[in-house]
């Protein structure tokens, strides 16, 4: 049995669920989303819980268990709290500023980058070497934040760049100092 699969999803106040046949829908106070999943699968709710159950131990039902209950665990906690990835900016003169709701980066180039969030996410700028992307589906979040990170990926040997906050760079040795036969004299 699956031991993410198997765990009962506990609904929080305010957030609201509905299945429908092969389509699972939440609504909370932060908004609303839509999660299909299989129709081997059964998604139930039981009071303040929702169960994801299989048919059988198939290996496609056993690798749908699983992603089936954290999707819609996901789509719970999104619509409830929501999701936040933060990012930073390493570099002299690397800065980031809020235009209207675009992300607009000086990192490096000659001209600043300028990216427009979709709909659902929001980008937030608490300090100008720190950015904040945030909305209800994780998926899409995750994804904008990559899609931000890849414009200046850090870079090897000077870690500079833009990196998930606390992300650790292991930075290559540069070239040691040597001199070589013509060098010396």
């Amino acid at each position: 049995m699956s031991r993410i699969g198997r765990q009962p999803i506990a609904v929080p106040s305010g957030v609201t669920a509905t299945i429908a046949g092969s389509v699972f829908k939440v609504k909370g106070p932060k908004g609303e989303l839509t999660v299909p999943f299989n129709r081997d699968l059964t998604v139930k709710q039981d009071g303040d819980q929702i169960l994801v159950e299989r048919p059988d131990d198939r290996q496609d039902h056993r690798a749908l268990h699983g992603l089936t209950r954290t999707l819609v665990a996901n789509a719970i906690q999104g619509v409830s709290d929501g999701f936040t990835i933060n990012l930073e900016l390493r570099g002299v003169g690397y800065r980031a500023k809020l235009t209207g709701k675009n992300l607009e980066m000086t990192i490096g180039y000659s001209h600043p980058v300028i990216i427009e969030p979709p709909v659902g996410v929001t980008f937030t700028v608490p300090e100008p070497t720190k950015i904040d992307v945030t909305g209800i589906d994780k998926q899409l979040v995750g994804q904008v934040a990559a899609n931000v990170r890849r414009v200046r990926k850090p870079d090897a040997y000077h870690g500079k760049g833009v990196r998930f906050l606390g992300q650790k760079i292991a930075l290559k040795a540069g070239k040691a100092g040597a001199t070589g036969a013509k060098g010396k004299k």
